[in-house]
C-alpha cells in the first residue's frame, strides 16, 4: 500500500510539473493559451490516472504556484478563479470516472461522461467564483463575460481535451497504478 501511495504522489508531481511547463508552449501568445487551456490537460489526466484526491490538489495548487513563480496567470482574479475551476475538474473527473467504473459502466462511456460532466461543473464553478470575486472588487461579471470565458473562447481547448484525453487514456493497456484508474484501492 505504501508503494502505491508513493507512486501516486510521484505521478501527481509529474503532472504538476507538466502543468507548470506546458503553458510555455503557448505563452508567447496569451490569446492562444487562453484558447488551448494548457494547464487543464495535466489536471484531467492526473485525476483520471492517479485519482481524484491528487487531481483536486494538483488542480487547486497549479495555477496559484504558476502565478507566484512566473506571474502568469495574474494572481487576482485569474489564478484564484482557475484554482477553483481546476480543482473542480480534478475532483469531479476522477470521482465520476471511479464511480462509473465501479458500477461496471464501460471504460469509454465512463471516461467521456466523467470528462464532459466535469467540464460543465468546472466552468460553472469558474463562473461562480469569478462572479463573487469581481463583485467583491467592485467589477461586474455579466452573462456575456461568462459565456465568452467559459465557452466561446475555450472551444479550441475543449475540443482538444475531448480528443486528446480519451486518446491517451484509451491507449493505456492497463491501469497505471494499483487496481484501477481513478484511485481504487484507497
Amino acid at each position: 500500500m505504501r508503494n502505491i501511495s508513493t507512486q501516486k504522489l510521484v505521478l501527481a508531481a509529474v503532472f504538476f510539473a507538466i502543468g507548470l511547463v506546458l503553458p510555455f508552449v503557448t505563452g508567447q501568445v496569451p490569446q492562444v493559451g487562453q484558447m488551448l487551456l494548457p494547464m487543464h490537460l495535466p489536471v484531467f489526466l492526473c485525476s483520471l490516472i492517479v485519482g481524484w484526491p491528487y487531481g483536486l490538489a494538483v488542480g487547486f495548487l497549479l495555477p496559484l504556484v504558476r502565478s507566484l513563480l512566473f506571474g502568469m496567470p495574474a494572481l487576482f482574479p485569474n489564478a484564484v478563479t482557475m484554482a477553483f475551476e481546476l480543482a473542480a475538474y480534478g475532483f469531479f473527473a476522477g470521482f465520476i470516472y471511479e464511480k462509473l467504473l465501479g458500477a461496471k459502466v464501460s471504460r469509454v462511456v465512463s471516461l467521456f461522461a466523467a470528462l464532459i460532466l466535469s467540464m460543465i461543473i468546472g466552468r460553472l464553478v469558474w463562473g461562480a467564483v469569478s462572479f463573487v470575486l469581481l463583485r467583491i472588487s467592485g467589477s461586474p461579471f455579466t452573462l456575456d463575460m461568462f459565456l465568452a470565458g467559459a465557452v466561446l473562447n475555450a472551444i479550441p481547448g475543449i475540443v482538444m481535451q475531448i480528443v486528446l484525453i480519451p486518446t491517451i487514456m484509451l491507449t493505456m493497456k492497463k491501469p497505471a497504478i494499483g487496481g484501477g484508474f481513478g484511485g481504487s484501492g484507497y
